[in-house]
């Protein structure tokens, strides 16, 4: 494994090499890691969140740059309050005095480094409960290695087969290649899903599938490659939520929500199969009430 840095950094794919103790990355963030929100969040995964809800940690920052991303209020990256390991560690282990199911770590790549040495430092501390790596996908397979003691569960999206649509909208045509190595990666180091008494997931992976609007396709082509490749490996959650950003884009179809039908014909697809291991959203979930408030200052 190669040695990952800050000051010439190649934490994600991207590789900017970038000194962040300098200026910040592609992905908005120097070297001091800032969190826009640490708090019970209840819109997970019934077996991520449940009843007890997850520890959610939103970072600041993301070297993806989605056109239509969902926490665009945070993923530049120069927002929220900064913290220091021992400072976080004790977020976490408050959460889990909260009574948290879990530590949801979301988009936190770009401080893979100081999330590890959190990680180690809460453990320390009594933090029992299980951690969830909520991304992106868009991992180096060097920062999952890195990480992988500390994980236990891995939520990661899957956005895109089509390389096209990975480049007009995430700016990474490499994307459907690179998350692919990435979830292998994942699946390797969780294994089997395994939960306890309450239904709670312990260890295993959850790949999501963001239906995008005009764009089904796609999405059933990633369950298809995901499902013939995984199998009940996995759990494969389709998604319904997407929200368009509030500035339109040169996307037209990207400037509405999804219809009833796009998203019942991709979950026809994945049951057709089969996919057995899966979750889907019902109802008129596509809010903004999936996005929660952040805090943006210091």
């Amino acid at each position: 494994m190669s040695s990952l840095t800050l000051r010439q950094c190649n934490l994600c794919p991207r590789g900017c090499g970038v000194d962040r103790t300098q200026k910040p990355g592609v992905c908005g963030c120097k070297d001091t890691m800032r969190v826009a929100r640490a708090a019970l969040h209840m819109w997970e995964e019934p077996c991520i969140s449940g009843k007890k809800g997850s520890g959610a940690v939103f970072f600041a920052g993301c070297a993806l740059h989605c056109v239509f991303c969902q926490n665009a209020a945070i993923s530049g990256g120069d927002t929220g309050r900064a913290y220091t390991s021992e400072e976080l560690a004790a977020e976490m282990i408050r959460l889990q005095g909260e009574g948290a199911a879990n530590i949801n770590l979301v988009t936190a790549g770009q401080w893979a480094t100081g999330v590890h040495e959190t990680i180690a430092i809460a453990k320390e501390r009594g933090l029992t409960i299980p951690i969830v790596w909520n991304s992106g996908g868009y991992e180096s397979v060097e920062t999952l290695a890195l990480l992988r003691d500390d994980i236990d569960i891995y939520l990661p999206d899957y956005k895109y087969r089509d390389a096209g649509l990975a480049a007009s909208f995430s700016h990474a045509k490499d994307y459907p290649e690179v998350a692919a190595k990435a979830i292998a990666r994942m699946v390797e180091a969780a294994g089997e899903p395994v939960f306890d008494e309450d239904g709670y997931m312990t260890r295993g992976v959850i790949v999501r599938v963001l239906v995008l609007p005009g764009h089904r396709d796609d999405a059933c082509e990633v369950i298809s490659y995901l499902h013939e490749t995984y199998g009940d490996r996995i759990y494969i959650s389709i998604m319904n939520q997407y929200t368009p950003p509030k500035k339109p884009l040169p996307y037209p179809e990207l400037n509405r929500r999804l219809t009833r039908y796009e998203y019942e014909k991709v979950v026809g697809f994945a049951r057709s199969l089969p996919v057995e291991n899966g979750f889907i959203q019902v109802g008129a979930t596509a809010s903004e009430s999936f996005i929660p408030e952040f805090s943006t200052t210091e």
